[in-house]
């Protein structure tokens, strides 16, 4: 858990939001979003990929992961055949060690690199393939991490994003966040209902992370908003679906 030193620094800096939010989660990530390795979320994965830029080129030899997180989309996109071998990377040092322990465990071939997606640590042409999913919300200058996706890839080499926020669905999952957090602090307070309350140490770890997670979401995108920045960025042949 942060402390309260750290929160403050983190109001001002999203990236020091991001690293403190994402490390504190990391070790319950999969738990709280109910992430699987198995062929439930395989099948997710591989549907999101398959969607977006269809089943040409499988297996990619080589795959990089942005904002990796416990490594959810990549891992399983590895084991649903998308690609050979992979890289994880993500500006959270704790989440990059539990993504590539989840390699390890799955006996995939994945290396591992905290890493902003701003500055990438690797050289020019050195992927086949850049996926990500629900990260480009997360970083500040979203059309710099773009050319950084488009000096690692390969020519002819291929990126995919899913599972960013619309400006719409931002709007309904904040509203719904709050009255959830309404009633875990306040309706539980009435009498009879107290024993739904959580406990003290408990509800202030919660709002610690609220105030993080209120710093590390920067962005919601209109569909058109990313094609525009991705080929400002010097990308070709961008499409963007939604479902």
């Amino acid at each position: 858990m942060a402390s309260r030193e750290e929160i403050a620094a983190a109001a001002g800096d999203p990236k020091l939001a991001n690293i403190l939010y994402h490390d504190w989660e990391a070790q319950t990530y999969d738990e709280k979003w109910s992430i699987s390795y198995d062929e439930r979320c395989i099948s997710y994965a591989r549907d999101r990929f398959e969607t977006i830029a269809g089943d040409d080129g499988w297996p990619y030899p080589t795959a990089l992961e942005l904002g990796c997180g416990t490594g959810f989309f990549l891992l399983n996109l590895m084991q649903a055949g998308v690609a050979k071998r992979g890289s994880v990377t993500d500006i959270s040092p704790g989440m990059v060690a539990v993504a590539v322990r989840n390699a390890e465990g799955l006996g995939l071939d994945v290396d591992g690199r905290v890493a902003d997606a701003e500055t990438l640590p690797y050289d020019d042409d050195s992927f086949d393939l850049v996926v990500g999913h629900a990260v480009l919300h997360h970083i500040p200058d979203v059309e710099q991490s773009l050319r950084e996706v488009l000096r690692v890839l390969k020519p002819g080499g291929r990126f995919v994003f899913a599972g960013e926020p619309t400006k719409y669905g931002d709007v309904v999952a904040r509203k719904l966040s709050q009255l959830t957090w309404f009633a875990a602090t306040n309706l539980t307070r009435l009498p009879g209902l107290g024993s739904w309350r959580r406990p003290q140490a408990e509800l202030d770890e919660s709002s610690a992370a609220a105030a993080l997670e209120s710093v590390v979401d920067l962005h919601t995108f209109a569909p058109d908003d990313l094609r525009r920045l991705a080929i400002t960025a010097g990308a070709v042949g961008v499409e963007v679906k939604t479902e």
